[in-house]
């Protein structure tokens, strides 16, 4: 799974490496420990707000929320619980079809954080990364508050997800799950917008190659995130 994740990139690095032609939202500070439903640095492609049949724009935004709460949700904090979305699933569970077929995006990573409980139940954290930043595969949903107009402009709540698969590699000794990694060839068919038809969509995923990460253990300082510094990601020397 992923449950916590670092992203260092400034937006300028954003803008570079996806071929970002605009950005959406204040530039966010960065980040050693990302948590659920805090705000996170988002890229995907669409058309500009208010035009539909506009060419597609790959963007950046900073005003998406990590846990997905989907458009017909009653109450929009379900997105705590949605943090994550199963790779296998995603066409035809109602949580995440649409998005799947229509809302893909990439959420730029550092790399991740996960727990590995020992024979006791301690649990012990680790730091998974690849030689560079790396390109988690998500989904983004759009939820309109009913409480607010039509014309206003936070009415729309912008959220995502992290898709998982079952895990092999080094994220396979920690958890039995890892998010999604997209090489740099993938992230331009993954965030096209003319990818529509669901089974398409699983080929590609299908398609994916198996990411190659290295981990080193962390401080359990990372265990709250009310920590948020550079020292969470140096190794743990015993």
């Amino acid at each position: 799974m992923c449950g916590r994740y670092a992203s260092t990139s400034t937006r300028d690095d954003l803008v570079s490496v996806y071929d970002v032609v605009e950005a959406v939202g204040e530039e966010l500070p960065p980040s050693y420990n990302i948590a659920p439903t805090q705000h996170v640095n988002v890229v995907f492609e669409r058309a500009p707000r208010g035009k539909p049949d506009a060419e597609p724009k790959r963007m950046v935004s900073s005003e998406v929320k990590w846990g997905l709460v989907p458009s017909w949700a009653k109450d929009p904090k379900i997105g705590s619980r949605m943090i994550n979305a199963r790779s296998e699933t995603i066409t035809s569970k109602p949580a995440f079809k649409a998005a799947a077929a229509r809302r893909r995006c990439v959420l730029p990573a550092d790399g991740y954080f996960e727990w590995m409980k020992d024979e006791n139940g301690k649990k012990t954290p680790f730091f998974l990364h690849a030689d560079g930043p790396i390109s988690m595969a998500g989904l983004y949903e759009l939820w309109p508050n009913p409480d607010l107009p039509e014309d206003d402009p936070e009415r729309w709540l912008w959220t995502c997800a992290v898709l998982t698969r079952p895990a092999t590699d080094a994220a396979g000794q920690i958890h039995d799950r890892s998010p999604v990694l997209l090489p740099d060839t993938f992230v331009g068919p993954w965030l096209d917008p003319a990818l529509t038809d669901r089974d398409d969509v699983d080929a590609l995923l299908n398609s994916i190659p198996e990411p190659h990460l290295d981990l080193y253990e962390v401080s359990s300082a990372v265990n709250s995130p009310r920590n948020n510094t550079p020292e969470l990601l140096h190794p743990v020397h015993r």
